[in-house]
């Protein structure tokens, strides 16, 4: 299964030309997003991106492996937003919590990848479904890595047993808001800070 740094692998470095990789994944991306997983196919992505159906398979592989490979680089882009709030605050954590929850939730309510992600599990699209709830977990857990290496910066009175059950519900708290939203970002974005100072203090 491909892995976040394979993901990222694909992208050309210094924001030069996008690589086949990339133009391959924006093409299955507006093809999901305007008519369903279902209308995907190797051939529909060659006739694309204008290359042959043998050279998406060598890049990619299966229809699966491209299921993963783009959402994983969506993923990639929600935990840029997590990093970008981290950095803004180096030495306040509950303040890069609350920026980290309103950016993702902000970078999400407009996404439309998202949007037919959460119309999958709704059972719009279930071709997709399986894929999705066969690897939930490799991507909570992924968001869970990123955020507890950048938690690791802070001085937090916590046993590392604690500390990682919190970081599970923080980041479970704002991906049920991602994928169901129940009020605007900036009110949930302070309620999640709320419970963060309460617990990390």
């Amino acid at each position: 299964m491909p892995t976040a740094a394979d993901v990222t692998a694909g992208h050309s470095p210094f924001g030069g030309a996008p690589t086949l990789r990339d133009r391959l994944c924006d093409a299955a991306t507006e093809l999901l997003t305007t008519q369903g997983w279902g209308r995907v196919t190797m051939a529909r992505l060659a006739d694309r991106v204008g290359v042959s159906r043998q050279t998406v398979y060598n890049e990619i592989g299966t229809k699966n492996d491209l299921a993963e490979v783009v959402v994983l680089r969506e993923l990639e882009r929600f935990m840029g937003q997590v990093t970008l709030s981290f950095d803004e605050h180096p030495d306040d954590l509950v303040a890069a919590v609350r920026a980290s929850a309103h950016r993702v939730l902000v970078y999400a309510r407009d996404n439309a990848l998202l949007h037919a992600v959460v119309s999958a599990t709704h059972g719009a699209d279930t071709e997709l479904l399986p894929l999705l709830t066969t690897h939930s977990e490799y991507l909570l857990d992924g968001a869970k890595q990123v955020v507890g290496r950048r938690v690791a910066a802070y001085p937090v009175a916590l046993e590392p047993e604690q500390l990682d059950a919190c970081i599970d519900m923080l980041v479970r708290v704002v991906l049920s808001h991602v994928m169901q939203p129940s009020g605007d970002p900036e009110r949930t974005a302070e309620d999640v800070a709320f419970v963060a100072a309460r617990v990390l203090a």
